[in-house]
């Protein structure tokens, strides 16, 4: 185990700036998440760690190494990518050995390793199958083996499960989390699904144009987000924002038809706000006629009701419970104001 330390690190392809100036201490043993959406350069940004892309500036360091113009393959990483890049004539324990045999290990220690790894991940049972007689999740199992046997300081993981349909996401995201605790490893994630990172890391890193937004715990991420689009982009189904105006020491929400009381310090009076409400946060009354449903999705233990506000704006609460809403229908909604965020309308950072 290592801990990998970015500083100012920077990306150029020809005159085009993609990361800029990247400083990240990840701990020793941490699971950490890099997210964000498409073209955000989370994946560059893991690429630039593993040695598959040339820094313009700034340092890499794993353990106390200088790696930044280190070769790959002596950085000390394991990569797992989003294609499972086996070899389809190879066994799985063909696949998982091959490198260390390219290596020159003996073939002891080789089947030593293949078998350790073939517990970790419960592969014992499918070791003299080819890859065509796996399913997805049996075959990025294979993928994390062949990156365990070779005894990595960090682990690197590229959207490793984007190819596998929803319930082995779920099946894959516990296996990854149990192999976590087990081998203790350095691990870093790339993902564009929030919930994954939610779920997966002890540290979040949130991504936006090649800089960071907000690091922190996933939970913390969660309930403080510094600005809009960090507090819009965790959580599902995404935070309500509302526009609002400061109105004597209170909020006024036209989409809510009420002012909000906020215990925080206000802008100026008749300041432009946004105020941020996640669905869990507000609450529907039957008695209101403010709002009309439009549809409600219903999920077993939890529904949630897609609401037109007055002006128009979509508002999305979430319900619990035996009693839920029905398309078409009139009612209001009680806001729990201890657990609003409000932003600025033009920066849309955070105000606190």
């Amino acid at each position: 185990m290592s801990a990998v330390i970015l500083s100012n690190l920077e990306k150029n392809y020809g005159d085009v700036r993609v990361i800029h100036g990247i400083n990240l201490d990840i701990q020793e043993g941490e699971f950490c998440v890099f997210v964000g959406p498409s073209g955000c350069g989370k994946s560059t940004l893991l690429r630039m760690v593993a040695g598959l892309e040339e820094t313009t500036g700034g340092t890499i360091s794993i353990g106390d190494r200088d790696v930044t113009r280190e070769d790959p393959a002596r950085r000390g990483v394991a990569m797992v990518f989003q294609t499972y890049a086996l070899y389809p004539h190879m066994t799985v324990q063909e696949n998982m050995g091959f490198g260390l045999r390219m290596n020159g290990y003996p073939k002891a220690e080789i089947t030593k390793k293949v078998a350790e790894a073939s517990r970790i991940l419960k592969l014992d049972d499918y070791l003299k199958r080819k890859p065509a007689a796996l399913s997805g999740g049996q075959r990025q199992r294979v993928s994390i083996g062949r990156a365990i046997v070779r005894g990595p300081e960090v682990f690197l993981f590229d959207e490793p499960l984007s190819n596998l349909d929803a319930e082995l996401r779920v099946e894959m995201r516990v296996e990854i989390a149990r192999l976590h605790k087990e081998i203790g490893a350095t691990m870093i994630y790339v993902t564009h699904d929030q919930v994954e990172a939610m779920t997966l890391a002890d540290k979040i890193v949130v991504l936006r144009g090649g800089v960071i937004e907000q690091v922190g715990a996933p939970m913390d991420i969660y309930r403080d987000p510094n600005n809009k689009f960090v507090a819009g982009f965790i959580g599902s189904p995404a935070m309500n924002f509302l526009s609002g105006r400061v109105k004597k020491g209170k909020i006024e929400v036209p989409d809510l038809q009420t002012s909000v009381k906020m215990a925080i310090n206000l802008p100026e009076e008749g300041a432009v706000v946004e105020l941020g409400l996640r669905p869990e946060h507000l609450i529907i009354n039957p008695e209101g006629n403010t709002h009309s449903i439009e549809m409600t999705e219903s999920l077993g233990g939890v529904s949630y009701a897609y609401l037109i506000g007055v002006t128009g704006e979509k508002i999305v609460v979430e319900e619990r419970g035996d009693l839920r809403s029905q398309a078409g229908a009139k009612v209001g909604i009680k806001v729990n104001a201890a657990s609003a965020r409000l932003f600025d309308a033009k920066t849309e950072a955070r105000i606190r």
